[in-house]
């Protein structure tokens, strides 16, 4: 059965009709569709960029000697702790509670004091999108601290086995857990700040650094492995992309070096994700080849790959066919043909593997070539010159004599083929 999220009133409330998808890719470029200025809590998507910011402070050593790096395989608020009696990963809301308690914990105390603000909260991530609206729902943060009985649990459990860092006021901690989760943005601007992760901590809007490579690749490396509650192992299976999403029904996408994808549709699945967010996923990794496993090289599909021109598609494949025959690779080139490539392809200079496999001498190619060729084995490159002229010139003896039997079959079919 789909619904929004009911456990807090406020997001009981949402358009279940909404959808909105917003793309950002590393060198800026954006593009909205739908409801992409609608503003929505982050609720659990806050989770990636608060470790995030978190790491970069601390380090991976001390910010994950209180919390681990495994998927749970429990409910998101499961009241659990891993073997070493840490929370499993900083994106469960025990862990997200930890890594709160962890937040400007080498500031002074006043200076902590005023980071525990909502305002400095916003500040830090209003550096992920540096553009666009981030805002605070002040109804949404009450609806959860009204409601927050099992973060309560979790907490009061979590302090028991001495989790947290000494002195940590467990209120304060709360509080500002629920204030991240509170921050108010929409998918426009949410693509920015999953593009930051695909550039590397790079705002790809104003070049700011936001967080170190470290922490943008341990950032990642959970999302990809604990992003997506209960369906996270399923998710990178068939998506095979980091990943977050969150009960308001927002869900961020990055595919690194590429681009940032923001999905916003309240309505849930059983798991807690928003259902149109997976589905929009999974048809994208059958329409593109963002797998984290599709291969760039040896593809069995037809899957388009945008972060190459056409032109520029073709010529790649040319390229690896023409060093098949420079190197005398005939297993290669039979491949290549058999995946569809033209014999008869030609580089920039107007080169056949003709001419490449006679330059080079490679007789048996060559033959295996002349076998496949159905037009004249006497074409020209943009400099006039044939197969025949390279072998002749690379004085491959054999290459000539192979050149100039297929010339004369040619030259004899030709005019047996012409009416007299």
């Amino acid at each position: 059965m789909l619904s929004v999220a009911t456990y807090i009133p406020q997001l009981a409330r949402a358009d279940p009709n909404t959808f909105a998808t917003s793309v950002c890719t590393v060198d800026g470029q954006r593009r909205s569709w739908g409801d992409a200025l609608k503003p929505f809590c982050l609720q659990s998507v806050s989770k990636p960029f608060t470790y995030a910011l978190v790491h970069e402070e601390l380090g991976p050593e001390e910010l994950h000697s209180h919390v681990g790096q495994e998927p749970s395989g429990r409910l998101f608020n499961d009241i659990s702790l891993d073997h070493n009696k840490k929370p499993h990963n900083p994106l469960i809301n025990a862990g997200a509670i930890v890594v709160a308690s962890l937040m400007k914990r080498r500031a002074s105390l006043s200076d902590r004091f005023d980071f525990v603000s909502v305002c400095k909260a916003i500040h830090q991530m209003r550096r992920f999108c540096g553009v666009g609206y981030v805002g605070f729902n002040n109804a949404v943060f009450l609806s959860e601290r009204e409601t927050a009985d099992r973060n309560y649990a979790l907490s009061y459990y979590m302090r028991e086995h001495k989790v947290f860092p000494k002195d940590t006021n467990l209120q304060d901690t709360l509080d500002l857990y629920f204030q991240l989760c509170s921050i108010e943005t929409n998918c426009d601007t949410l693509a920015v700040m999953a593009a930051t992760l695909a550039n590397g901590g790079v705002n790809p809007m104003n070049g700011e650094r936001v967080i170190n490579n470290r922490a943008c690749r341990d950032t990642l490396s959970l999302m990809y492995s604990c992003g997506m509650y209960d369906w996270s192992g399923q998710f990178a299976f068939r998506v095979g992309l980091p990943a977050k999403s969150g009960v308001a029904g927002d869900m961020i996408m990055v595919i690194p070096n590429v681009m940032g994808i923001a999905i916003y549709s309240p309505r849930l699945d059983s798991l807690g994700n928003t259902y149109r967010g997976l589905k929009f996923a999974e048809a994208l990794i059958e329409k593109f080849n963002f797998h984290n496993y599709d291969s760039l090289v040896y593809s069995d599909c037809q899957k388009m790959d945008p972060r190459k021109a056409v032109a520029e598609i073709g010529q790649d494949n040319t390229s690896r066919f023409l060093y098949a025959a420079k190197n005398g690779d005939i297993s290669a080139i039979k491949r290549y043909l058999l995946m569809g490539m033209d014999i008869h392809d030609r580089d920039y200079d107007d080169r056949t593997a003709l001419h490449v496999a006679a330059s080079e001498g490679q007789l048996e190619c060559l033959n295996y070539v002349l076998s496949k060729w159905k037009e004249s084995p006497e074409p020209q490159d943009k400099f006039q010159r044939t197969p025949l002229d390279d072998a002749k010139h690379f004085d491959h003896r054999e290459c000539v004599e192979l050149l100039q039997k297929a010339i004369a079959r040619w030259k004899a079919s030709q005019e047996q083929s012409t009416p007299k």
